[in-house]
């Protein structure tokens, strides 16, 4: 009996001259629809959880700043669980307070800062007319027109309002809870990190832990002092120059200096020097911009190092450029957490990354003047004096 002949090479199947499809054809198209589909899946999955995202991450950074707090209470013999809600209490105590204490005066002067729109616009209005020749449309033309537009949309706005009120306060209770069980957990959630780690991995990611930590601690804890220090010299400035509205006032210019980047400061400063300009007139104003740049300067120089001595170390290029980049990618969260994200980072690299000692050249020093020579261990050291 003869063995069965073997079919030709060319007829195999899966071969150029085969009809037949390879074997391995039917799964790749499954496999290849089934990713597509997983893809698509996890791509409005991401979208869908970007607001659960952005609470976690706002809740991970509130954790951090207050660690060193819950610290001291755990090393006084508290519990873990009531330190952390102690300190998380105890924040929002404290914000209440200040909110009772200012809020009535704040809310009355804001309403009647808002009730004069119409009246600066107005003398803005005549101000550019008289000094450009450029004529600006009436309050009541541009509110006509706005609500020309939007008049339909009034029922749709009041429920998108009242969405985004009752959305605010649910993501602001996600984030307190998470925040607490930040804080409760501690070393428990280290823990359970490091447990899917190698032992180098494992102090590697807590070098990184604690770098973020006190990076992000101080940075908030140091804005919150500056934003109160400029607020109360801003409103002594302005009771003393009779300025109206004195008090909103001098809180949003601390609060949009300190906690708007690179940027900050001027708007800040744009909106009382623009309210003493229309209801005082332009010597005030101008007094009111000089002390705006002066205080600046006192704060740059004085009580920017002393407060934040350890937040950030950084070149004001560098903090310009990581705000720009992430604004633009992460919105208005990502511009205010990229301070301390960016100096983070550069910690990170100036633990892990070797420095060298630099050599004798021109290219590194200024004719004339006293250099200073990085001396590759972290510290600094004079060098002579170099000649022209």
């Amino acid at each position: 009996m003869t063995a069965p002949v073997p079919a030709p090479d060319a007829a195999r199947r899966g071969t150029p001259a085969s009809p037949r499809p390879p074997r391995w054809l039917p799964r790749a198209l499954l496999m290849t629809v089934v990713a597509v589909y997983a893809g698509i899946f996890g791509w409005y999955a991401m979208g869908s959880l970007r607001g659960l995202a952005v609470n976690v991450l706002i809740a991970f950074f509130l954790a951090l700043a207050l660690e060193p707090p819950v610290v001291w209470c755990v090393r006084h013999g508290w519990r873990r669980g009531l330190a952390a809600a102690a300190a998380l209490l105890g924040s929002i105590l404290a914000v209440g307070v200040v909110l009772a204490l200012f809020g009535n005066l704040f809310v009355q002067q804001l309403v009647q800062l808002l009730s004069t729109v119409p009246d600066i616009y107005a003398s803005f209005q005549d101000l550019v007319t008289q000094r450009l020749g450029v004529a600006l449309p009436d309050s009541d033309d541009l509110l006509r027109e706005v609500l020309t537009e939007f008049g339909d949309d009034v029922a749709s706005g009041a429920l998108l309002v009242g969405t985004t009120v009752l959305g605010g306060v649910f993501a602001a209770l996600t984030v307190l809870l998470v925040t607490y069980y930040l804080l409760a957990a501690g070393p428990r959630l280290r823990a359970a990190v490091c447990r899917w780690l190698t032992p180098a991995r494992q102090q590697e990611v807590l070098t990184l832990w604690e770098v973020t930590q006190v990076k992000v601690s101080d940075y908030i804890s140091s804005r919150i002092v500056l934003a109160a220090l400029s607020s109360s010299f801003t409103l002594v400035f302005l009771l003393i120059m009779r300025t109206p509205y004195a008090l909103p006032l001098a809180v949003f210019v601390g609060v949009v200096s300190q906690f708007v980047p690179t940027i900050g400061t001027y708007l800040g400063g744009a909106l009382p020097v623009a309210v003493a300009l229309t209801s005082q007139g332009l010597p005030q104003a101008l007094a009111v911009l000089a002390f705006i740049i002066g205080y600046q300067q006192l704060e740059n120089l004085y009580f920017s190092p002393k407060v934040s001595a350890r937040a950030l170390e950084m070149n004001p290029a560098v903090s310009f450029l990581a705000v720009l980049g992430f604004g633009a990618v992460f919105g208005a969260l990502g511009a205010f957490l990229a301070l301390p994200i960016a100096a983070t980072i550069q910690a990170t690299a100036n633990t892990y990354l070797r420095r060298h000692d630099l050599i004798e050249s021109h290219m590194l020093r200024d004719p004339g003047r006293w250099r200073e020579v990085d001396g590759g261990t972290g510290g600094r050291r004079r060098g002579a004096r170099t000649e022209p």
